[in-house]
């Protein structure tokens, strides 16, 4: 049974959804004032790996992902350039999506934005004035903290032990400096809507609320975002959500992905050390940046390296020649093997493959041991082939699988994407390397003694060494 983390509780919980069979996500989007980095890109791999293997376990996924295309940082930013907020924000999000297709990111079911929702955001806070959740201060409304004894509860901090800051402005007219602004007053050069309490825009947490609820109902299932919203977007959203609904649990898992770091500092522009999504494509390619993504148990913060690509890059390559089409009748899609073409032994190790690339997704979505399952289903094609059996099941399994991941699979620059260092030479070293030990292992399979000496001496003579273990063959380029 799927297990996933639930940073509200604190632990690994069983998969129910409130619906059988259907699950509703949201994920919070990017705000749209720049470009898209791959710090972000890390995130959306994740939930759409989430998304796949939801759905590939049978279930209904409406998966909902935003647009924050009003905020403080788009206003500045198109002041900046001399242009339209709203053509800003249209511009970014146009590339956001541009660049999630390029790292084949599936697109959501719904993208709800900011400034077409004005009409729920003014909705939602009225109600919320209503039940004395939220006060109106010279155009301005702030949710009242004190309001909600619960609040706190994702991030595990106390109202008192809290400190304004990440987005939470100082305002002596509060009533409690953690009160946070539900509706902004309007500033000279700055959207604004018309409102009960005058002219103004959204804060940055109500728009969450008022689109993941018009969108998905007042409950969800998975709601989904970086480490860095815990507090105090996520926070907020709870509290605001369950105010104005009244129903309880707002989101019954909130799982988020740790940060993407360079140089030991996580990936932001603030930062000044992002790399674009194009960039990293066009080096290395989309598959290599989603293996280097998922090595990783999302929940962690993973650091970005040339080296760390490199070694993606040449781990890719590897499946896409194992998963190359081998006849005219498979580059079709013609060619359909049945299970007795294998023997039985065949056929029972790719049913424990894929119970084992099960267990791994099972476990939290643990997407570095489903890699490990497609490099043994890698070996597995390439030692039927070398034997002369039919690599048919194996294909359709490595592919299908390998698609639950996101992975295209697909040659580039004509099978390799050049990384500039020489590693394109070494990757097409690596897969006959591979190849070989597949041969290897089948020749000691039929107590081909001498025959496997021969080849493992003569790699040895190459400076390839060879260890037998428990797990299968491993080697090493001693270099």
């Amino acid at each position: 049974m799927l297990q996933i983390y639930n940073t509200l509780s604190g632990s690994k919980e069983p998969f129910e959804p409130l619906d059988p069979g259907e699950v509703k996500m949201y994920v919070c989007g990017p705000t749209v004032y720049d470009a898209a980095h791959v710090g972000h890109a890390l995130s959306y791999i994740v939930f759409d790996v989430v998304r796949r293997y939801l759905e590939y376990r049978g279930y209904r996924v409406r998966h909902v992902q935003n647009f924050t295309d009003v905020d403080d940082k788009i206003i500045n930013r198109a002041h900046q350039l001399g242009v339209p907020w709203d053509e800003l924000s249209r511009r970014y999000a146009a590339e956001f999506l541009k660049d999630m297709e390029a790292l084949n990111v599936k697109q959501a079911d719904s993208y709800p934005r900011a400034s077409e929702t004005i009409p729920a955001i003014i909705e939602d806070i009225s109600r919320l004035i209503e039940c004395g959740h939220a006060y109106e201060v010279e155009g301005d409304v702030y949710f009242r903290v004190l309001s909600d004894p619960d609040y706190g509860k994702l991030s595990g901090r106390r109202l008192e032990e809290m400190n304004a800051g990440a987005r939470v402005e100082l305002d002596e007219r509060k009533e409690h400096p953690m009160d946070f602004a539900l509706w902004k007053a309007a500033k000279p050069g700055e959207p604004a809507w018309d409102s009960p309490w005058g002219q103004g825009r959204p804060g940055w947490h109500i728009e969450c609320t008022s689109m993941s609820t018009r969108e998905l109902g007042p409950q969800l299932d998975i709601h989904g975002g970086g480490n860095d919203l815990i507090f105090p977007h996520h926070e907020n959203e709870i509290a605001q959500s369950e105010a104005v609904t009244g129903k309880q649990p707002f989101a019954r898992y909130w799982m988020h992905n740790g940060w993407l770091t360079l140089n030991q500092q996580k990936m932001a522009r603030s930062e000044g050390n992002v790399l674009s999504v194009p960039a990293i494509v066009e080096k290395y390619g989309a598959d290599a940046f989603r293996w280097f993504v998922l090595s990783s148990h999302y929940t962690r913060p993973l650091s970005y390296s040339d080296k760390a690509m490199i070694s993606a890059v040449k781990s890719v390559d590897r499946l896409v020649q194992a998963a190359a089409p081998r006849t005219p009748e498979e580059e079709a899609g013609d060619s359909v093997a049945s299970r007795t073409a294998l023997p039985e032994h065949a056929v029972i190790q790719l049913d424990s493959l894929r119970g084992e690339f099960e267990a791994a997704m099972d476990d939290d979505f643990n997407t570095s041991r489903a890699l490990a399952v497609l490099v043994k289903l890698s070996k597995e094609v390439n030692r039927l082939r070398a034997t002369g059996e039919s690599d048919t099941e194996a294909l359709a399994l490595l592919r299908e699988l390998a698609g639950v991941l996101g992975f295209t699979l697909a040659p580039q620059d004509g099978g390799r994407r050049s990384s500039g260092d020489g590693s394109d030479a070494a990757a097409d070293v690596d897969a006959y390397i591979e190849l070989l030990v597949a041969i290897r292992d089948e020749l000691r399979a039929a107590k081909q003694w001498k025959l496997s000496d021969r080849v493992r001496d003569g790699l040895r003579e190459l400076g390839v060494a060879l260890e037998d273990t428990a797990e299968g063959t491993k080697w090493r380029v001693d270099r």
